[in-house]
């Protein structure tokens, strides 16, 4: 799923935000967490990021790494970004080492000036994301 919105590629704070999508989740890893709860939380991680003047292009994975190059590439060449942020869930399990180095190596192809950022939940991301661009002026 691509959020591209009013992406603003000029922005000096465009984000590129790739996670697992919430489908693509093994919830038996996660006691007390499911789908409904864990979209609300991108949701609302999300809205958070854009409140605070992030410009943000939201790009869910599913798990395969064939298919979810494909839907980074369509997401990182919707325009020039600042930073990527690339969430835990494809980071943290080793079941998704493969995809993850995968991940970064499409967009350091795509856009070998990008920066990256790591959350550990969606809630962790603003912070992730302060720490290599700042919101756009006025905004935040």
């Amino acid at each position: 799923m691509v959020t591209v919105g009013n992406h603003d590629s000029s922005s000096t704070s465009a984000v590129l935000s790739i996670g697992l999508h919430p489908s693509a989740v093994d919830y038996s890893r996660y006691p007390g967490l499911d789908e409904a709860t864990l979209k609300a939380r991108i949701e609302a991680g999300e809205a958070s990021l854009r409140a605070a003047g992030f410009d943000i292009v939201s790009c869910q994975v599913p798990a395969a790494p064939d298919e979810a190059e494909a839907q980074v590439r369509a997401c990182a060449t919707a325009g020039s970004f600042r930073v990527a942020m690339i969430g835990a869930g494809v980071r943290m399990a080793p079941e998704h080492t493969l995809l993850f180095e995968r991940l970064l190596n499409t967009l350091n192809e795509i856009q070998p000036a990008i920066k990256f950022c790591f959350n550990t939940t969606p809630e962790t991301t603003i912070d992730a994301l302060r720490r290599w661009v700042q919101p756009a002026p006025g905004n935040g």
